[in-house]
């Protein structure tokens, strides 16, 4: 490893350690959010109907609370006001209004206002379209990542902030923090739920 690859590892995994308390506090001011009084910090209300829109159609309500009922859409535009320079705020925006705009001209009206047909075609394409994450090795990314896109990046936040909730770790995934005796060989039926810790 030369020492410039050295010194950027160095600089991301510093920031990581930084932004990581940031993100979290994120999280925690979002569970005491009410929906019915949510004023966007950073998106208009357009752009925030977007947000929810389109975390509600991919990890809608079922047996299980959706993103909605944890308030991911809240999340995200706090991550937006809080953690993105003007730049990243003005791309995000200009994203938004591009996916409405495809969203417009090829299914006659915006994301959040589509049939689920539409919407389901819609992320279809976006789906389909949208370059992909290295696959990891330890957590580590393989390879060069190129940028992934809007799309991708969005649904990417969508679930880190859905399986990052309070609700979702504590009632939906395995929570136990203070673990028990390891069993390292046994059946993948007996493990259950996924593990939130």
């Amino acid at each position: 490893m030369n020492r410039r690859n050295a010194l950027r590892k160095t600089a991301l995994l510093a920031g990581s350690a930084v932004a990581a308390p940031t993100l979290l506090s994120l999280l925690q001011s979002c569970a005491k959010q009410d929906r019915l009084t949510w004023t966007p910090q950073f998106l208009k209300e357009d752009q925030a109907m977007f947000i929810s829109s389109f975390v509600d159609f991919i990890l809608p309500k079922t047996a299980t609370p959706g993103a909605l009922d944890v308030k991911t859409d809240i999340f995200i535009d706090l991550v937006y006001a809080k953690m993105y320079d003007k730049q990243g705020q003005e791309n995000v925006v200009a994203e938004i209004e591009k996916f409405n705009a495809d969203c417009k001209s090829t299914y006659g009206d915006v994301f959040a206002e589509l049939s689920p047909e539409d919407k389901t075609a819609c992320l279809k394409a976006a789906e389909a379209g949208s370059p992909k994450f290295n696959g990891k090795v330890w957590g580590t990314a393989v390879g060069k990542q190129e940028p992934v896109g809007f799309y991708r990046s969005l649904k990417s936040m969508a679930m880190w902030g859905y399986f990052t909730s309070e609700e979702i770790g504590k009632n939906v995934l395995n929570y136990d923090p203070i673990p028990g005796e390891y069993l390292g060989c046994i059946p993948l039926s007996d493990v259950g739920n996924s593990w939130s810790l």
